[in-house]
C-alpha cells in the first residue's frame, strides 16, 4: 500500500519530520517525508495497510507542539523504491 500525505497546519518548527521518521521506523513502514516552501509538510508511507493507516493516524495529530488542521490523503501504487523511511532535504 502506498499513500502521499499533505499535512496542512503548524508543522514546520515542531520536529514534526523528526517524530514522523519514528513513528514510521517504529511501524515498519518505507517512504519519506518533507518540508514544503508553502509552511506544510509532505510524505509518502509505504508498507502494509495496517502499518501505513498507523502512521497516518498519527499524522493527523502530529507531535506535542504541531497543529495539523488537514491531512489530504492520496492513495497509490506501492513502489518499493526504498528500503528506510527518511527525512528529505530539498
Amino acid at each position: 500500500m502506498s499513500v502521499r500525505l499533505l499535512i496542512r497546519g503548524k508543522v514546520q518548527g515542531v520536529y514534526f519530520r523528526f517524530n514522523m521518521q519514528e513513528v514510521a521506523k517504529k511501524s515498519g513502514v518505507i517512504g519519506w517525508v518533507r518540508n514544503l516552501p508553502d509552511g506544510n509538510v509532505e510524505a509518502l508511507v509505504e508498507g502494509n495497510k495496517e502499518d501505513v493507516n498507523e502512521v497516518v493516524e498519527w499524522s493527523k495529530m502530529g507531535p506535542e507542539n504541531a497543529r495539523v488542521d488537514d491531512v489530504e490523503l492520496e492513495y497509490g501504487q506501492y513502489l518499493g523504491n526504498s528500503d528506510e523511511f527518511i527525512i528529505r532535504y530539498e
